[in-house]
């Protein structure tokens, strides 16, 4: 046998619209924050391993891109893991193939 407690049979209330406005500002402070906790996370500059040498992944990458871009990589260039982050977001937003923009 089915217990009735399980089941509420009262209606919804209706949102009222200050209560709907309340509701969307939180979500758009909410979002903002995540927003820019996830940019802080993204920074290159923040990075605890920044000034460590660019890595293999991020060099064959840099090739591709300066190629695509008409910038070919200087195959002596020495760059930070940080660096080569930013450069490699230069080059996406110049090639098209930024992330956040396209």
């Amino acid at each position: 046998m089915l217990d009735d407690r399980l089941y509420d049979h009262t209606p919804a209330r209706s949102v009222l619209p200050s209560e709907a406005n309340d509701f969307m500002e939180l979500t758009k402070m909410a979002n903002s924050h995540t927003s820019q906790r996830e940019s802080l996370l993204h920074d290159p500059e923040h990075w605890k391993t920044g000034d460590e040498p660019m890595t293999t992944a991020q060099r064959s990458y840099l090739e591709t891109l300066s190629r695509e871009a008409g910038e070919p990589l200087d195959p002596d260039i020495s760059m930070t893991k940080a660096e080569a982050a930013q450069r490699i977001e230069e080059l996406q937003r110049r090639t098209g193939r930024d992330r956040n923009h396209g």
